[in-house]
């Protein structure tokens, strides 16, 4: 009786056990459907298309002439004849220092000049008295030839005194400062009254302002495509956004290619040249250059949002057969809008994932979601 009744306990226990085993065994199977479970997503299939948009630029503005203006002279500001930040024409005054002392100069040195001449004039006559003296031997030899010297030595006294009136005229020219170009003047740095020093003190800073400039940096890849655009081989269209996302409305022309590429960057600088009647482009004035693509050869073009990226390096999900993703690095090319050309990793016809990029992993098996709709 109790033999019996142990072996029904135990193969009950034993049934209870293998119950319980295939639940976990039926639990982790339905767990992995679970996790093998499609991800929806949005497709789109790769295609090219002829590009025709806009390359922009980081750039400056930079003046095609720009000079500091200093002081040629020492002495006292007497007067400034331009307002802070005016336009000037070339050889109009800017400042004026002291021109009472170097006229004064020039005075004396004039005087000093017409001195030499009269002593070379008086020292030659003698030279002639002398000479005619000596033919006939009613004077000594060494007198003739101290007369001769006196006529050398008065003659370097009458150019040195011609140099020193040159000097004396240029310091008298150089006491009134002129603009060397057309342009505008920045704030002045000095003040009527001021002293100062020839060479050293900073007076203000001129730049011309139409044309003007603006610099940008190309890939060395680009530099074929710029230097027709420079000769006139071909053409496009070149303009400016401004600070405030406006744009410039004159149209710009490739004008300088630097001479060099940055061996560190692998990059070139470039100038183009910009009417600016109004004085709109300031010196320094940070901008966007567009250049719009001269490229009519088909690219591969997909939505922007279907790139992921990671890191500064940029990636696109490709469906597989098997509807499952696989990462793929792309080398992105110019940004049309919402989309972007795509210049390596993908190639037509190739599947990828437009909406749900962020939630996906290597190798997630994935659904369209327009296929869900359908069949729905």
């Amino acid at each position: 009786m109790n033999t019996n009744r142990l072996f029904s306990t135990i193969l009950l226990g034993s049934g209870l056990f293998l119950a319980a085993c295939g639940n976990k065994d039926a639990g982790k199977q339905q767990q992995a459907q679970t996790g093998a479970q499609a991800i929806p997503v949005t497709m789109a299939t790769v295609e090219s298309e002829v590009v025709t948009g806009e390359r922009s630029y980081p750039s400056n503005v930079v003046p095609l002439q720009e000079t500091e203006i200093r002081a040629e002279v020492t002495g006292y500001i007497t007067n400034i004849y331009v307002a802070d930040g005016a336009h000037v024409s070339k050889g109009q005054k800017l400042y004026e220092i002291d021109r009472i002392r170097y006229s004064a100069a020039v005075d004396q040195a004039q005087a000093n000049l017409e001195i030499a001449k009269a002593n070379l004039e008086r020292v030659e006559k003698d030279l002639q008295r002398y000479q005619t003296l000596a033919d006939k031997d009613a004077i000594a030899k060494q007198t003739l030839d101290y007369a001769f010297t006196d006529v050398n030595n008065q003659k370097a006294q009458v150019q040195a005194a011609q140099a020193a009136l040159t000097t004396a005229k240029t310091n008298l020219q150089r006491s009134t400062i002129i603009a060397p170009f057309s342009g505008n003047v920045g704030i002045s740095q000095v003040r009527s009254g001021a002293l100062v020093s020839a060479g050293t003190t900073l007076l203000n800073t001129i730049s011309s302002t139409n044309p003007i400039a603006v610099e940008f940096q190309i890939n060395e890849k680009e530099i074929m495509e710029f230097s027709n655009l420079q000769t006139g081989k071909a053409t496009t269209q070149i303009n400016l956004t401004l600070p405030d996302a406006s744009t410039y409305a004159a149209q710009g022309k490739i004008s300088t290619i630097d001479r060099a590429v940055d061996s560190q960057t692998g990059t070139l600088k470039v100038r183009a040249t910009f009417d600016n009647p109004n004085n709109t482009l300031r010196a320094g004035m940070n901008l966007t250059l567009n250049v719009l693509s001269t490229n009519k050869s088909e690219e591969l073009v997909i939505p922007y949002r279907a790139i992921f990226e990671q890191l500064g390096s940029f990636g696109v999900y490709a469906v597989s057969d098997s509807s499952t993703v696989e990462l793929k690095p792309v080398t992105l090319g110019q940004k049309l809008g919402d989309r972007v050309v795509i210049s390596t990793g993908l190639e037509p016809g190739n599947k990828i994932v437009v909406d749900g990029v962020s939630s996906l992993k290597q190798g997630a098996k994935v659904v369209d979601k327009a296929q869900m709709n359908q069949q729905k």
